[in-house]
């Protein structure tokens, strides 16, 4: 399998992170600048569809693009550790968390960053600062109900380390490219940061 990544891009850490924590090393890693539009040139969009990545291409020439998809098969591959849910309640509240962490959190942090960083004006049609402003107000918002979540349990959606949690933090270390830092007073979702930050797949997945 080939994994067409960029090491710019905060979506293709997500399924580099997963594979680090799966141990998973038979999959060709090939870069794609986006900053250079290589995810829009005409081989590329031939083969995934979208000018978007990651895209897994599989060994039959099957594409699979948007990140939690790929990660979700490769999950199927290679089941252990466990980051999708072992029974079907559990699927489903790690399912309604990473939902959350992707709609409320991880893309308003994205949009913030991309309407407000000077080398990501060309990946928008116009940069504009009031959507920047917009879009942390609501990422803070649900910062403060991840704190709360927090308070009582060690990770976001299990007993245990998973793809909601991948998604969360990845959205706020991009953040960090403007320099942005959560507000203090949210002890439990810092704690939770700083955990996760330490795991050594972290690491692999920058």
């Amino acid at each position: 399998m080939k994994l067409y990544t960029s090491y710019r891009a905060p979506n293709p850490r997500r399924v580099r992170w997963a594979m680090a924590e799966k141990g998973i090393e038979d999959v060709e890693v090939i870069e794609v600048d986006i900053l250079t539009g290589a995810h829009k040139t005409p081989e590329y969009r031939a083969r995934v569809g979208v000018p978007h990545v990651p895209a897994l291409e599989l060994d039959d020439g099957t594409t699979v693009s948007e990140s939690v998809a790929i990660c979700r098969y490769l999950e199927a591959l290679y089941p252990e550790p466990n980051l999708f849910g072992h029974d079907a309640r559990e699927q489903a509240i790690i399912e309604m968390w990473t939902r959350r962490c992707e709609f409320y959190l991880a893309n308003p942090l994205m949009l913030s960053v991309r309407h407000s960083h000077p080398a990501l004006a060309v990946l928008e049609a116009v940069q504009m600062p009031q959507m920047a402003e917009y879009n942390r107000v609501a990422a803070e918002k649900f910062m403060k109900s991840l704190d709360r979540r927090l308070a009582e349990q060690a990770f976001i959606a299990a007993d245990r380390f998973t793809i909601a949690d991948i998604v969360a933090v990845i959205g706020l270390d991009f953040a960090r490219m403007i320099k942005y830092r959560p507000p203090e007073e949210l002890t439990h979702l810092a704690r939770w940061l700083a955990e996760c930050r330490a795991r050594p797949a972290a690491g692999a997945g920058a």
